[in-house]
């Protein structure tokens, strides 16, 4: 069983219908970054991996999800020069179109695409943040300001839709809807920040309202996750104030732990190995917990300083073998010991080469005994990562930078690992990048 265990087989019997070859969902098919596909490159080629096809697409932050020979990208198409536009603390009203586009994996050929015209008002307003979640014919759409679309998969006919602020009052996070929409059984579990329903249970075929849960003061940008403790099925949302442990059936609260990241900003999914629990974000703020054995319920382990633990910003961390790999908010790829918090190092080198930059970014993807990397440069790295080092393999240029964050030209989307393929986007194109050893 892989020790990154999360929920596996809790979360295998929500994507059933899916090949194991695909990625129909935020981190892949068991929302826990692992590619297990065989018969991978053991290092890229010389002057970089075979592009099997490009295709234009527009703005977006969204990774696409690749399911049943089709690829579901979102994206937002607009006159407005959004890199201006991305600014930390600003709110920009910017008009345009929110797309899903449906694309065949082995051509890049559009199948079909849906358009909505939206006005966005909301800081960095270069489209979509969420990854579509795809399942039994159905694909799960979450837009920047809260449109919830439930689409047929094979030709794009809208089922059911939902808008988080009309039909619950939410407001928009700073940044935007970011929470990616997760099936368990017949249920789609969404981050939604409304009144009284900060997480909210759909019926994932008629989008009828199953249960709606908690009331934060700020719904945060993390996504929902199931996980297994205490012979309970359990599911994590992390608001801006507390991680969060209810009932998946119900919404019923189990427990809350206390951790409050600067500028709501809980963004990465709560991570489990064994009986350890790790979330951390923004401000020098991660917690590791240790999960109760008897009944649902934590308790705390440490919580990170300016010198330990790991405080990653855009991405989730990585927990194996007693360890945490993730890039820290300070630009740096670190590892952690997961019972003391303790970091034993960290580098630039797979994120921004010699330089540092603050929130600097990398996607991480275990394949066999070693790592796949996306960074915000645009380049993909191979990469074995332990706890007495970075190892670099190769490395590739694969996209172009082209929003901007910081001052710095960036690319802040996770890929997704498919048919022996890496399918990447930026805001001008996505790509499909062999990865099949010959």
């Amino acid at each position: 069983m892989n020790r990154n265990y999360v929920g596996l087989g809790i979360v295998c019997m929500a994507i059933s219908a899916a090949r194991a070859d695909d990625w129909p969902q935020w981190m892949g098919p068991n929302r826990d970054a692992v590619w297990a596909e065989k018969g991978i490159v053991e290092k890229l080629p010389e002057g970089g991996p075979k592009i099997l096809w490009r295709m234009p697409v527009a703005w977006g932050y969204a990774g696409p999800a690749v399911a049943n020979g089709k690829v579901y990208v979102p994206d937002f198409v607009t006159d407005a020069d959004v890199r201006k536009m991305s600014n930390p603390s600003k709110k920009d009203p910017v008009k345009g179109t929110e797309r899903l586009l449906c694309l065949d994996a082995k051509s890049g050929k559009e199948i079909w695409k849906r358009e909505d015209a939206r006005s966005y008002a909301i800081s960095y307003p270069a489209g979509p943040r969420c990854t579509p979640t795809v399942h039994g014919g159905k694909v799960y759409s979450l837009g920047a300001e809260g449109n919830l679309l439930c689409l047929d998969a094979e030709k794009g006919n809208l089922i059911w839709s939902k808008d988080f602020k009309a039909d619950y009052e939410a407001k928009a996070p700073m940044w935007g809807f970011a929470g990616h929409p997760l099936v368990d059984g017949q249920k789609l579990i969404c981050l939604v920040g409304g009144k009284n329903g900060t997480v909210v249970a759909f019926d994932k075929d008629t989008g009828k309202e199953l249960w709606k849960s908690l009331d934060a003061t700020a719904p945060g940008y993390s996504s929902p996750t199931i996980i297994e403790a205490a012979g309970k099925r359990q599911l994590l949302i992390w608001d801006a104030q507390n991680l969060n442990s209810l009932d998946p059936e119900t919404g019923k609260p189990y427990w809350a732990a206390a951790i409050e990241p600067a500028f709501a900003m809980s963004i990465m999914s709560p991570r489990k190995l064994g009986d350890y629990l790790f979330v951390g974000g923004i401000d020098r703020k991660s917690l590791m917990l240790k999960l109760d054995a008897d009944k649902p319920g934590a308790k705390e382990v440490w919580r990170g300083t300016t010198k330990s633990g790991l405080h990653p910003v855009n991405m989730t961390p990585f927990l194996e073998d007693g360890h945490i790999y993730g890039a820290d908010q300070v630009g740096e790829l670190m590892a952690v010991e997961i019972e003391t918090g303790k970091r034993l190092w960290q580098t630039t080198e797979p994120i921004s080469g010699a330089k540092k930059f603050s929130n600097g970014t990398t996607f991480l993807v275990k394949n066999g005994d070693r790592f796949f990397l996306f960074s915000e440069n645009g380049n993909l790295l191979i990469a074995k990562l332990s706890p007495k080092g970075y190892e670099e393999i190769s490395k590739a240029k694969i996209l172009e930078t082209t929003n901007v964050s910081f001052g710095r030209d960036v690319v802040w989307s996770h890929p997704a690992f498919a048919n022996k393929c890496m399918y990447a986007r930026n805001d001008k194109e996505i790509v499909c990048v062999l990865l099949a050893a010959e």
